[in-house]
C-alpha cells in the first residue's frame, strides 16, 4: 500500500517547497462548483438522505468563501417552490437544478438522472463568462459522475469526496440492511479514476481507497472535517452545571442516566444495537429503570424507510418503551442542548467514515460510546474522551453504560479531555487544508496540460 500524502508540501516549478500560503497565493481558486446531487445542503440534518455529508458541506463551503474562495453548491431541485438560486450565506451560492420529478424519487433512482443533472450544471455554466469555476468538487459517488462529466467539458480539475464506499459499507453490512448494488462499486472505481485528487476524512479512508479502489496515492489527501467550535461548546460553568440547565430546558430529569442517540435511524447506524443494549442493562439491573432515559433524536432514512416505525416496535418487543424517547431532527443550537443534557452520546454505527456527531458531543463536553469502524478511532481517544467499543454486540455496550452508571461522576471527568479532543477538529483548519487540496489539484493539472 503507498503512502497517502498530507495536504501539503508542494513545490514550484523550480523545485522549491513552497508553504501553504504561497501555494494559496499561486494557484487558489477564485470559485468553485460544489456538487451534491442527491440531498441539498438546505434540509434537515438527521431525517430522509441528510445527515453528516450535510453539515460538511454547509460549514466548508462557509469556511472556504471566508478563505476568499466563492463557492455554487449544485443539487437537485425537490420543490416547485425552491428558488433558482438561494444565498447560503456570503459567498456561498446554492443552486437547484431541475433533473426529474421534484418529489417521490428515492435514492436508488437518482442513477437515471445524473445526465439530466449535469445538463442543468453546464446550462448554469454556460451562462456565465468563460472561466467562471475554476475547480469542481463533487461529494458521494453520485455527484462524482456529474463531477468527472463536468470538469472534463470545462476544462478544470475535479476533486472527489467519496464519504461513503460501497465496498466498505457491504463489508460491515447489518443484519437486514440491503447491499450496496454492483452498479455503485463500478461507478466509485470510475469517480476515482476521473477525479485529479481524492479527499479522505482520515488515514484508514485512504487506505480504503487504496485496497478497495486501487486509487492512486499521489492522488489522495486527508483532511480531517471539523466542528462549529462556535455552536457546539461546554457550558462555561462546567460540566455539572451545563448539564443540569440543558436538561431543564430539554424537560428531561436532572438526576437520570441519559445516553443519547442522534442520527439517521437506519440499519447502518445501529440505533437498535443501544434499545438491545439498554434491554440488556435492564435485566441485569432492574433498579436502574427508575432513572434511565434513552433519547433518540432523528428520523427514518435509508432502508430505514421500509419500515419508519420498526425501532418503536422494536422497543415494545424490547420491554424498554418507557424508558426510551422518540424525538424529530432539530436545528443545530438545540442539538446542542441534547449532547450537553447527555450523560454519554452512543454511536454504534456499522460504518462510519467519520462520525461528525461524535466529535459535536465532545466539543460540548460530552464523552462517547462508539463502535470501533471507520473514522471513530480518530473522532473518539479511546479511555479518554470516551469508549470504543470492537463489534456490535449489545452485552458489551451495556457493559460499557454499566460503567457510567455505576460512576456518575465519570461523565464530568470526562468532560474536559472530550473538549480538548474537540477543538482538534475546527472547521477553519479543514477548509484551509481542503484550499490546499485544491491548489495541488489546479497546479498538477495546469502543468499536465502544458507540454
Amino acid at each position: 500500500m503507498g503512502r497517502v500524502p498530507p495536504a501539503a508540501g508542494l513545490r514550484s516549478p523550480e523545485g522549491d517547497l513552497l508553504g501553504p500560503r504561497e501555494n494559496a497565493g499561486r494557484h487558489r481558486p477564485r470559485r468553485v462548483a460544489m456538487l451534491s446531487v442527491h440531498t441539498s445542503p438546505l434540509h434537515q440534518p438527521g431525517t430522509g438522505d441528510a445527515g453528516g455529508m450535510n453539515v460538511y458541506i454547509v460549514e466548508l463551503a462557509k469556511r472556504l468563501a471566508a478563505l476568499g474562495v466563492a463557492v455554487e453548491i449544485f443539487t437537485r431541485t425537490t420543490s416547485a417552490a425552491l428558488p433558482p438560486r438561494v444565498e447560503l450565506a456570503p459567498g456561498v451560492l446554492v443552486r437547484h437544478v431541475d433533473a426529474g420529478p421534484y418529489e417521490g424519487l428515492a435514492k436508488d433512482d437518482l442513477p437515471a438522472r445524473l445526465c439530466a443533472f449535469a445538463h442543468g450544471v453546464t446550462q448554469a455554466w454556460a451562462g456565465e463568462r468563460p472561466g467562471h469555476y475554476d475547480l469542481v468538487h463533487s461529494h458521494y459517488w453520485l455527484s462524482g459522475h456529474v463531477g468527472r462529466l463536468t470538469a472534463e467539458r470545462w476544462g478544470v480539475p475535479l476533486v472527489h469526496a467519496m464519504h461513503t464506499m460501497a465496498k466498505v459499507k457491504n463489508a460491515g453490512l447489518a443484519d437486514g440492511d440491503t447491499p450496496e448494488p454492483a452498479a455503485r462499486v463500478a461507478g466509485e472505481a470510475e469517480v476515482v479514476r476521473a477525479a485529479h485528487r481524492l479527499i479522505a476524512n482520515t488515514e484508514k479512508e485512504a487506505g480504503e481507497l487504496l485496497h478497495h479502489y486501487d486509487a492512486d496515492p499521489g492522488r489522495v489527501a486527508v483532511v480531517h472535517p471539523g466542528v462549529d467550535l462556535e455552536r457546539f461548546w461546554p457550558d462555561a460553568r462546567g460540566a455539572d452545571a451545563g448539564r443540569v440547565a440543558a436538561r431543564s430546558r430539554l424537560g428531561l430529569p436532572r438526576d437520570a442516566l441519559i445516553p443519547l442517540f442522534v442520527g439517521r435511524i437506519q440499519p447502518l447506524k445501529a440505533p437498535d444495537v443501544l434499545l438491545r443494549a439498554v434491554a440488556r442493562l435492564l435485566q441485569e439491573r432492574p433498579g436502574l429503570r427508575e432513572r434511565l432515559v434513552v433519547p433518540v433524536v432523528g428520523g427514518p432514512s435509508g432502508s430505514g424507510l421500509t419500515r419508519p416505525e420498526g425501532l418503536q416496535k422494536l422497543a415494545a418487543r424490547l420491554g424498554v418503551s418507557d424508558v426510551v424517547l422518540f424525538r424529530p431532527p432539530v436545528g443545530q443550537d438545540r442539538l446542542a442542548d441534547w449532547y450537553r443534557a447527555a450523560s454519554v452520546l452512543v454511536v454504534p454505527s456499522h460504518s462510519e467514515s467519520f462520525g461528525l456527531v461524535a466529535v459535536e458531543a465532545q466539543a460540548c463536553g460530552t464523552p462517547v460510546i462508539a463502535a470501533e469502524v471507520g473514522g471513530l478511532p480518530v473522532a473518539v481517544r479511546d479511555g479518554v474522551s470516551g469508549v470504543l467499543v470492537p463489534g456490535h454486540d449489545p452485552a458489551h455496550y451495556a457493559r460499557a453504560l454499566s460503567a457510567f452508571a455505576d460512576d456518575p461522576a465519570r461523565s464530568a471527568r470526562m468532560s474536559e479531555a472530550a473538549v480538548r479532543h474537540a477543538r482538534s477538529f475546527g472547521w477553519a483548519a479543514t477548509a484551509a487544508a481542503t484550499a490546499e487540496v485544491y491548489t495541488a489539484a489546479l497546479r498538477g493539472h495546469r502543468l499536465h496540460r502544458v507540454p
